[in-house]
């Protein structure tokens, strides 16, 4: 069974172009006609296959971390949440998208979005880390 997996997921694969040259973000540069090579997303994106998954973003919290309403993440559950990441946390049976951050021993959740408050994850309650978002994907 692992191999016909193994050879589903070559089959899969979606090699694009990847264009060699870097673009300016600030003062123009001249522009490469030039194709270095080929890039998988799921190799260049996901860490771990097998414990990656992909959420879509619903609410604005976030935007001020650039997640935007509609954003497609990418969440990677083998990653140990720590400090300064962004989770994915489940609070009374829902998802939410925050900030980890520990203050003075306790751990909380904080919102990028001055209109959102900041959630404490107390021992005891059903709140847990699910994982760590590691790439937001949204359209210009």
């Amino acid at each position: 069974m692992l191999g016909g997996l193994a050879a589903a997921e070559r089959r899969l694969r979606r090699f694009l172009p990847l264009a060699g040259a870097t673009v300016a973000a600030g003062f123009p540069s001249p522009a490469d006609d030039y194709v270095e090579g080929r890039i998988d997303l799921n190799e260049a994106l996901i860490r771990h296959p097998s414990s990656t998954f992909f959420l879509r973003v619903s609410g604005d919290s976030m935007r001020d971390a650039g997640i935007l309403d509609g954003d497609l993440l990418v969440v990677d559950r083998a990653i140990e949440p720590r400090a300064g990441l962004v989770v994915v946390a489940v609070i009374e049976g829902a998802f939410t998208l925050k900030h980890l951050r520990r203050d003075h021993g306790r751990w909380r959740l904080e919102a990028a979005h001055p209109n959102y408050p900041t959630l404490e994850l107390r021992d005891g309650d059903d709140s847990r880390i699910w994982g760590v978002a590691i790439h937001a994907i949204h359209s210009l």
